[in-house]
């Protein structure tokens, strides 16, 4: 479905990601973890198209996504909702007003349905009531809940989390966490930049372990967790598991 062909990006004094290649296939959950400055988030955002490479291509279902064409770019993008780590809400309109904008602008749906959907996704997320409150009146869990339901509005294939708990209180992970395992369970295709071990072993299919740019280990999850194969990788796993 996805397939990240020699990328490379560069910063000023960074190099993020060093020709990374990657195929995802549909209805695999697949977990980006690593270090932080590994590259996991700026190759998340590489296969959006929030970023663009100084090299390498990206594929989506065998079509070169090219911002050079901008028509066909932008509906390559509307199949793949996009969640970021610190919600993005607007903080001037209420949840369900937050739910209904792109639908009207980006895909031209009417008023009344726009907000039907929403609140079909609202409710799946256990934030129908909250409709009319403004983002500030909500906890973090339930900003990201409703993050997440603005991008399912989209009827998106795809779903791109890019550390979706990191900002999280503790005791607000959960819900989040549940709300994406019911995404998985229903076979929704998710790529998830993430630190929580615990969802990328039971609910990913498969781990892309990355450092210093570039990928170290991909396998499936049970593997990498039971037996990783590179020093890094073992490494890494035994301070995450330090007790």
């Amino acid at each position: 479905m996805i397939k990240v062909e020699h990328v490379s990006k560069h910063f000023i004094h960074t190099h993020a990601l060093n020709d990374v290649s990657l195929n995802i296939e549909k209805g695999e959950i697949v977990s980006l973890i690593g270090p932080s400055g590994s590259g996991k988030s700026t190759l998340l955002r590489c296969i959006h198209g929030l970023e663009k490479p100084e090299s390498g291509k990206v594929y989506l279902e065998g079509e070169e996504m090219d911002p050079s064409n901008e028509e066909k770019f932008r509906t390559q993008r509307k199949k793949m909702g996009f969640v970021f780590q610190h919600f993005n809400l607007f903080p001037n309109m209420t949840v369900l007003e937050n739910c209904t904008l792109a639908q009207k602008e980006v895909i031209s749906r009417s008023q009344e349905e726009a907000e039907e959907i929403a609140l079909q996704y609202l409710d799946r997320v256990g934030l129908k009531e909250k409709k009319d409150e403004y983002p500030n009146k909500l906890s973090g869990g339930q900003k990201q809940r409703v993050a997440i339901a603005r991008a399912l509005c989209m009827n998106p294939e795809i779903m791109l989390f890019d550390e979706p708990t990191s900002a999280l209180d503790p005791e607000m992970i959960k819900e989040v966490l549940e709300v994406m395992t019911d995404l998985a369970k229903e076979g929704m295709t998710m790529i998830v930049v993430t630190h929580e071990m615990g969802f990328a072993r039971k609910v990913g299919s498969r781990v892309v372990f990355l450092d210093h740019g570039e990928i170290i280990e991909d396998a499936d999850s049970e593997s990498f967790f039971a037996n990783p194969q590179s020093e890094r990788a073992k490494d890494f796993l035994s301070k995450v598991f330090y007790q």
